[in-house]
C-alpha cells in the first residue's frame, strides 16, 4: 500500500515538472502569474488617470516676468598699446608726442542692463560703459540694438543708456520698504557672456556701507550668484519686481563666493529720474570732510544718537562761510539725524543747492544750530 502511494506521488511530481517545462518554453510570460513571488523586476507604468500632488515651489513666473527686460551689454573702446619704455622720463622729455604715435587697439567688455521704460531707457552700472565708444544691446528675444549714454553718475556707479526700438519690455519697479533680510531674490544677468541667466538666493543684509566701493553706499547684500558680466543686471523679488541693480561682488578669485552687492531700487530710481531729465545728478554740498566718530568718544560726549566729526573744511565753502568749525560734531541736518558718515552724506546729497539748511552740531558740550546756504556738489573727477 505504501509503495503504491509513493508511485502516485512520483508520477504527479513528474507531470508537474513536465508541465512547467512546456510553459517555460512556449509561454514564459505566464510564469510570473504561476510562480507568484520571484526574482522578477516589476516596472510601474504611468497611468492615464492624473494623480493630484502638492506643487513644488517655483519662481518660474517671477523669472518669466523679469527676464525680457534684462539686456546683455557689449561695449568696446579704442585704446593705445602701452609700452613700459614710454615711462622713461628722459624719453618723454625729448619725445613728448611719442605716446600718441603708438598703435591703437580695441578693447571689448560685457555687462548687463535693465530696460526701465518702453521708450528705450536702460539702467546699468557706470563701470560697465565707462569710456566705451560703441555700445550694443542684445535683448532676450535676440534683437540687437545700438545705444548711447544718456547720463552717468560715477559716485553711485549708475548710468542710463538710450536706445531706439519697438515694443521694448520694461521691468516693474518694486519697493525697498517691502524687502526684508531672508527674502528670496533672483539675480538676472549675462555672466561670462552666456546670455540671460537666473540665479537664486536670499537677502543677506540691508544698508551695507563703508565698503569703499562708491561715494554713496547703501547696498543690498545677497548670496545669489553674481559673476563677471552680470554687473548692471536686475535683482528682483519673488514676484519679479526690481529691487536692486547688481553692482559688485566680494571675491578673492574673481568668481562668486556668495557675497554680492546690489544698489537698492530707491537710490537707483532717484538717480535714474535725474539722469533722464538733466543728463546729470545734482546734489547738495557743504564743503566738509567727515570722519567717523569712535563709539568711545560718542559715549564720553553723551551722544546717544551718534554723530560725525568734521575733520576739515573747504576754505570759503558753504559750511566754512556759515561758521561751522573743524572738530564740530554734526548730529542733525534739518531735523534728520546723522548717525554715521553714510547718513551724513545721504542727508547732504538730498539738499537742494541754493536753499538754506539748519545744521545742528555738538560744540563745547552743547548743541549749536548753524544756517548753511547749500552749494552744488562738484562733479566727481
Amino acid at each position: 500500500m505504501l509503495r503504491k502511494l509513493w508511485l502516485i506521488f512520483a508520477q504527479a511530481c513528474t507531470l508537474c515538472l513536465a508541465a512547467l517545462f512546456v510553459v517555460s518554453t512556449l509561454r514564459p510570460d505566464l510564469l510570473p502569474r504561476v510562480t507568484g513571488r520571484g526574482g522578477n523586476v516589476v516596472l510601474l507604468q504611468e497611468t492615464a488617470t492624473p494623480v493630484t500632488a502638492e506643487r513644488v515651489a517655483t519662481y518660474a513666473d517671477a523669472a518669466k516676468k523679469a527676464m525680457p527686460a534684462v539686456v546683455n551689454i557689449y561695449t568696446s573702446k579704442e585704446m593705445r598699446q602701452r609700452n613700459p619704455v614710454l615711462d622713461d622720463p628722459l624719453l618723454r622729455r625729448y619725445f613728448p608726442d611719442l605716446a600718441d604715435r603708438m598703435p591703437r587697439q580695441r578693447s571689448t567688455s560685457l555687462g548687463s542692463g535693465v530696460i526701465v521704460s518702453s521708450e528705450g531707457y536702460v539702467l546699468t552700472n557706470h563701470h560697465v560703459i565707462d569710456g566705451a565708444d560703441d555700445i550694443q544691446l542684445v535683448l532676450a528675444d535676440g534683437r540687437r540694438l545700438t545705444a548711447h549714454v544718456r547720463g552717468a553718475d560715477p559716485e553711485t556707479d549708475l548710468a542710463v543708456l538710450k536706445t531706439e526700438g519697438e515694443s521694448l519690455p520694461a521691468i516693474t519697479f518694486g519697493s525697498l520698504e517691502t524687502v526684508h533680510v531672508g527674502d528670496v531674490v533672483l539675480a538676472i544677468g549675462n555672466p561670462f557672456g552666456f546670455g540671460n541667466t537666473v540665479t537664486m538666493g536670499i537677502v543677506s543684509a540691508l544698508g551695507r556701507s563703508h565698503l569703499g566701493i562708491n561715494r554713496f553706499e547703501d547696498f543690498i547684500q545677497t548670496d545669489a550668484a553674481i559673476n563677471p558680466g552680470s554687473s548692471g543686471g536686475a535683482l528682483v523679488d519673488a514676484a519679479g519686481n526690481l529691487i536692486g541693480i547688481n553692482s559688485t561682488i566680494f571675491s578673492q578669485s574673481g568668481g562668486s563666493l556668495g557675497i554680492g552687492f546690489a544698489i537698492p531700487v530707491s537710490l537707483a530710481r532717484a538717480v535714474l529720474e535725474q539722469l533722464i531729465k538733466d543728463g546729470e545728478v545734482t546734489r547738495g554740498w557743504l564743503g566738509i570732510e567727515p570722519q567717523e566718530l569712535a563709539p568711545e568718544m560718542a559715549q564720553a560726549l553723551a551722544l546717544e544718537g551718534g554723530g560725525v566729526l568734521i575733520r576739515s573744511l573747504v576754505q570759503s565753502g558753504p559750511a566754512d562761510r556759515a561758521g561751522v568749525r573743524v572738530r564740530d560734531i554734526v548730529v542733525e541736518i534739518d531735523g534728520k539725524p546723522t548717525r554715521d558718515t553714510s547718513a551724513l552724506l545721504a542727508r547732504i546729497a538730498e539738499l537742494s543747492p541754493g536753499t538754506v539748511s539748519k545744521v545742528t552740531v555738538w560744540r563745547d558740550r552743547k548743541l549749536v544750530s548753524v544756517d548753511v546756504t547749500v552749494g552744488r556738489r562738484p562733479k566727481a573727477q
